[in-house]
């Protein structure tokens, strides 16, 4: 006997969750159910997102305090870096706290106005940094003009028309919709359609164009050994940009391999019956936000002046008079 969609979302919740506990026991049958974890995991998860959290708002905030203080690192190709970390910075402080509640308390108690909110600004910030990543591959020397505009639109536009549940709308309120719950279900045309256009296309865009420029850098290099000329650097990638271009890289690969099991099943899940776990999308959601911790730390791994800059922020050093015409390229 074939199983609908809706019977399939309503046996896998009650795998996950313990339907004995509420989260609202005064909406009684409008509550949705609540999984209870035991303290000491829930006191360890709270430990490892808090952590997570920390890391981001205070990795990004180093790495814009650094670019806006030292006046040696006002070029093009950082501000598309300050442009990223805001982003990060703006995920770390605004969408993960919430999120952190949600996934060890199950429930959502911040309404469902701030659920709207709180999906629309996550969708926005995940566009937004794709957005920067893909200005960044196109043209490493170009700052980013406004990145947040069309991801504005995008979240809330997406989130507050409801077009999510687009033709499915009876289904969402009947079967998803309950006080407690806050979650980004999407149509199998809206997965699909908001996934290709916000991460699957900039992401093949920025591979192409990646591979572009290390086939370059591959040519530029033969050029030089076979030339044995060492005047024609000037018209080569300098070290200096080869480096920048080889950790923006690294930071592009970052995103799209910590995204991409999220947007694969995002895109799968609605045609299959909305069979994942909600556990498994809270995790795969978590993975995603972990890449915005990564940047800074990928930044210090390859760039000594940015630990040299990290130093002197620590020590208290920018607050000295000229601090910010320090030379941080040299030795």
């Amino acid at each position: 006997m074939a199983i609908s969609s809706t019977q399939q979302f309503r046996m896998n919740s009650s795998q996950i969750e313990d339907i004995s506990t509420l989260c609202y026991d005064f909406f009684s049958s409008k509550s949705c159910p609540k999984s209870e974890y035991p303290l000491l995991l829930r006191v360890a998860l709270y430990l490892f997102f808090g952590s997570v959290v920390i890391l981001t708002v205070l990795g990004n905030l180093f790495v814009i305090i650094t670019i806006l203080h030292f006046k040696q690192l006002h070029m093009p190709t950082n501000f598309l870096v300050l442009s990223l970390a805001v982003t990060d910075l703006l995920l770390g402080s605004i969408v993960m706290p919430p999120g952190m509640l949600r996934s060890v308390e199950t429930c959502w108690y911040l309404g469902p106005l701030f659920c709207k909110i709180h999906s629309s600004v996550g969708i926005m910030l995940c566009t937004s940094s794709i957005i920067n990543l893909s200005f960044i591959s196109i043209d490493r020397y170009y700052a980013v003009c406004h990145p947040l505009f069309v991801s504005t639109v995008v979240g809330f536009v997406i989130i507050f028309l409801e077009l999510n549940i687009l033709g499915i709308e009876e289904f969402y309120y009947e079967n998803i919709a309950c006080e407690g719950r806050c979650v980004f279900f999407q149509s199998a045309a809206s997965s699909t359609a908001s996934s290709v256009l916000s991460f699957y296309v900039p992401g093949v865009v920025m591979l192409a164009i990646y591979l572009k420029i290390f086939r370059v850098a591959q040519k530029q290099a033969k050029s030089i050994q076979d030339s044995k000329c060492k005047n024609n650097m000037n018209s080569l990638l300098s070290k200096e940009e080869r480096k920048a271009t080889k950790t923006l890289a690294v930071i592009m690969g970052v995103f799209l391999s910590l995204w991409t099991p999220f947007f694969i099943c995002n895109v799968i899940d609605p045609f299959i019956g909305y069979v994942a776990p909600p556990v498994l999308i809270d995790m795969l959601i978590w993975i995603g936000y972990f890449n915005s911790t990564c940047n800074p730390i990928v930044y210090a791994f390859f760039y000594k002046w940015f630990r040299k800059a990290f130093g002197m922020v620590l020590s208290g050093k920018i607050f000295q008079p000229g601090s910010s015409r320090t030379n941080l390229f040299s030795h």
